[in-house]
């Protein structure tokens, strides 16, 4: 049975009501929120610096004074999973935006137009059956010294790293948009404008992209996780940022040489990548069943 909608409800009541009813969504969502003030705050409040060595603190426990513990060097961990969070949530919005658009524009440029559909799909197809792990180490090892001398070490890298990801992320989005595409520019609002003559650049604007937006937005909570793991990995492999600057996976690869005598530097970005991808997953679940008409009720 559908649930009608309380009178006078807008839509954006009417998906948070949806939402909030999916308890996994609502604490993923809540975790996130708390990430983002996590490395976005908390360095406000943790003041310690993150580059700052303490020889005698070295390879030490938790404490008052550092309460995750330091590293090898005596830098303090709780800094340095902050500044690390600030690092890879970036980078994982930013290459979402990127994919995001990439995948949103060839979707419904595929959906709309019959006469490329075929050589947008086949190049998807393509950018799909590549190895995309070795193509971003070829990809970087290529390029990461060039934008390093041209707009400096952190910049450069940052800039590489989220062009690669978003440029190798899109895929997935594409073939979603344009399966919504194809069954909304069949719907009846969309015959209408086109049988008064609207331009096709108004009827995508006006009906088309309004109503393949609940596909977008969950591909967007997605591609954050992807993007969060793709920047982990690369900088597990070293291949990331410079080794003095701070990312989760960074802190991952700097921790693997001590695992067995101080497992507690594991512990930690290992957490905080592992919790940040599921909540954001669990939001993306939630997503789809609040801005999905078909699960109303249920």
């Amino acid at each position: 049975m559908i649930e009608a909608a309380p009178p006078g409800s807008s839509r954006g009541r009417d998906v948070w009501l949806r939402f909030r009813r999916h308890k996994g969504a609502l604490l993923g969502g809540g975790f996130f929120v708390f990430v983002l003030c996590f490395v976005a705050v908390g360095p406000a409040l943790w003041t310690v610096d993150p580059q700052f060595i303490d020889i005698q603190a070295r390879n030490s426990g938790m404490s008052a004074a550092h309460p995750l513990g330091a590293d090898q060097l005596g830098r303090d961990m709780l800094a340095r999973l902050m500044a690390g969070g600030r690092a890879s949530v970036a980078v994982g919005v930013a290459a979402m935006l990127l994919s995001l658009l990439i995948g949103s524009l060839i979707g419904v440029l595929a959906g709309f137009f019959r006469w490329i559909d075929g050589p947008l799909m086949r190049l998807t197809d393509l950018f799909l059956a590549l190895p995309l792990l070795p193509l971003l180490l070829v990809v970087i090892l290529l390029f990461r010294d060039t934008l390093r001398t041209a707009v400096g070490p952190e910049t450069g890298v940052f800039v590489l790293v989220v062009g690669v990801i978003g440029a190798t992320s899109w895929m997935q989005t594409a073939r979603v948009v344009r399966g919504e595409v194809l069954t909304v520019k069949e719907r009846e609002f969309v015959l209408a404008a086109r049988s008064i003559g609207a331009p096709a650049h108004r009827i995508v604007r006006r009906h088309i992209l309004p109503n393949v937006l609940s596909p977008i937005v969950v591909s967007a909570t997605l591609g954050i996780a992807n993007a969060i793991i793709t920047e982990s990995a690369l900088s597990f492999l070293g291949l990331g940022f410079p080794s003095d600057f701070a990312t989760w996976g960074r802190l991952l690869f700097d921790a693997t040489d001590y695992l067995q005598r101080y497992p507690s530097r594991v512990l930690w970005p290992g957490l905080a990548i592992s919790l940040t991808v599921l909540s954001v997953n669990y939001m993306g679940d939630g997503l789809r069943d609040a801005l999905d008409p078909r699960t109303r009720g249920r």
